[in-house]
């Protein structure tokens, strides 16, 4: 018996064991290599590369001088706060309707997950350019001119941006609808017999019976949403860290620790979130 659990071992091991080689090369060893090289100054010279340990002076020099980096960090902390609430409220609101039983539907779940295909980098860059990405004509809106006469105040600024990329960010919903209506399809339809037969409406149905039933999915769609809206190809910080990575002065180890810095704040965000919402969720099924 123990000789049969370790052949099963081993079979299952040799399968798993091009996915382990594969993550250790491509994935594990860049990463830990991109850590050391955030530490150092990396000069590239004819005959190879070169490092000198400089402790944390690419860490210091991306929140004391590197004014670009802290404005377009704040930004993207500013834009995702308001983005991933909007994402999952509208993919919920989108599975909720196609869930129904309405003719063309898989001709409408096709056309809400067609920009998860179309919409790469080069593309989406060419649909802002042409101004798709934004409401048709608002700029002849009153409240949009009120608003622009005064853009440096907070809630102006988020109303500003929703109304300059709300197209945009609907894009991004594509793959959370999916989510959310494979787990509305797998739901119990005897919970909500029982439910309207203790008299509850379909509004209180929602609120008590698929709403918790679908707080899983939420998190999975959160954490989805945030990793997918960070590394976006037209992203700024993105574009940021591509450009010092090639200049004289800064380089690869510059580059290098502006990357881990947007990757912890991304681990941040996300720890955040989720973990404020696994209370929730804790305290409202208790």
């Amino acid at each position: 018996m123990k000789g049969l659990k370790t052949k099963n071992s081993l079979v299952g091991l040799l399968f798993v064991s091009p996915w382990i080689i594969g993550f250790a090369i491509f994935t594990a060893f860049p990463l830990l290599y991109s850590l050391f090289l955030s530490f150092q100054k990396v000069k590239i010279t004819t005959s190879g590369i070169q490092t000198e340990f400089i402790r944390f002076e690419n860490f210091q020099y991306a929140f004391v001088v590197d004014a670009i980096y802290t404005e377009r960090l704040t930004k993207y902390l500013e834009e995702m706060i308001i983005s991933v609430p909007i994402i999952i409220v509208f993919s919920l609101i989108i599975a909720l309707l196609l869930n129904q039983r309405i003719k063309f539907r898989g001709m409408f779940r096709t056309i809400f997950f067609l920009p998860v295909i179309i919409a790469s980098g080069p593309v989406m860059k060419e649909l802002i350019d042409q101004g798709i990405t934004t409401i048709p004509t608002i700029e002849k809106y009153a409240i949009y001119q009120a608003l622009t006469e005064s853009p440096d105040g907070f809630l102006n600024g988020i109303l500003l941006y929703l109304i300059k990329n709300l197209i945009m960010i609907l894009w991004f919903s594509g793959v959370q609808i999916l989510i959310f209506i494979a787990a509305l399809q797998k739901m119990d339809k005897q919970i909500y017999e029982a439910a309207k037969i203790d008299g509850a409406s379909n509004w209180e149905s929602f609120w008590k019976v698929t709403l918790p039933s679908l707080f899983p999915m939420i998190i999975v769609n959160t954490i989805y949403t945030i990793v997918m809206y960070s590394m976006f190809s037209l992203n700024p910080i993105i574009e940021h860290i591509q450009t010092n990575m090639f200049k004289v002065d800064t380089g690869f180890g510059y580059a290098s620790a502006l990357s881990w810095i947007y990757f912890l704040i991304i681990a941040l965000a996300l720890a955040l979130s989720v973990g404020a919402m696994t209370l929730k969720g804790k305290k409202n099924y208790n």
